[in-house]
C-alpha cells in the first residue's frame, strides 16, 4: 500500500490550497474529500446537511475518506473527519499533516462562507467550540504539525517536504 499524505486541520487552515501544491511537488494526485463528496452526490455539502442531515453526511465522509486514503495520494480531509474513530484508525497507516492555525486566522479565511454549514451564525464562536473539541484529536493523529498563520503556501509546502524527507 502506498501511504497517503493526509491533511487535517480547522476549516480555513489551508488544507485544499496546501494539498494542491504539495501534490504537485510530490507528483501525486490530490483529492479534497469534501469536493469529492459533492461531485459524487451532485449536491453541495450544505445541501447534503439540509436535505439528508449531518449523520448522513458523516457516513458519506467516512466512506469517501477511507477510500481516498487507500489511493495513496495527497488527501485533504474535512475539518470534522477527525471526530470519526474509523477515520482516525485509517489515518494511522499514513503520513498525517496537521495544518495548525489560530482562531483569528481561521475566522478571517472562512469569513461568512455559507458552504460551511457547521459555521453558520457566529463564525468565531463556532470555530472556538469546534477547535476545542477537535484539537486534541488533530494533535494525536498528526505525524507532522505545521503552523499556517501569516505564512505563504509555498513556505508551508517547503516545510512539509522537509518533514517528509523529500527536500533539504
Amino acid at each position: 500500500m502506498t501511504r497517503a499524505v493526509a491533511l487535517i486541520g480547522a476549516p480555513g487552515s489551508g488544507k485544499s490550497t496546501i494539498g494542491r501544491l504539495l501534490a504537485g511537488e510530490l507528483g501525486r494526485p490530490f483529492v479534497d474529500v469534501d469536493a469529492a463528496i459533492e461531485a459524487d452526490q451532485q449536491l453541495s455539502i450544505a445541501d447534503i446537511f439540509v436535505t439528508h442531515g449531518e449523520p448522513h453526511f458523516r457516513q458519506l465522509e467516512e466512506t469517501a475518506t477511507i477510500a481516498r486514503l487507500a489511493e495513496g495520494g495527497v488527501v485533504a480531509l474535512g475539518g470534522g473527519a477527525i471526530m470519526n474513530p474509523d477515520i482516525r484508525r485509517a489515518l494511522a497507516d499514513h503520513e498525517v499533516v496537521w495544518l495548525e492555525c489560530s482562531i483569528s486566522t481561521a475566522t478571517k479565511r472562512v469569513g461568512m462562507d455559507t458552504a460551511r454549514p457547521l459555521l453558520l451564525g457566529n463564525v468565531r464562536g463556532r470555530l472556538i467550540k469546534l477547535l476545542n473539541e477537535r484539537t486534541p484529536l488533530y494533535r494525536e493523529a498528526a505525524t507532522i504539525s505545521v503552523t499556517t498563520d501569516d505564512r505563504a503556501p509555498a513556505e508551508i509546502v517547503a516545510e512539509i517536504m522537509v518533514a517528509l524527507g523529500k527536500a533539504d
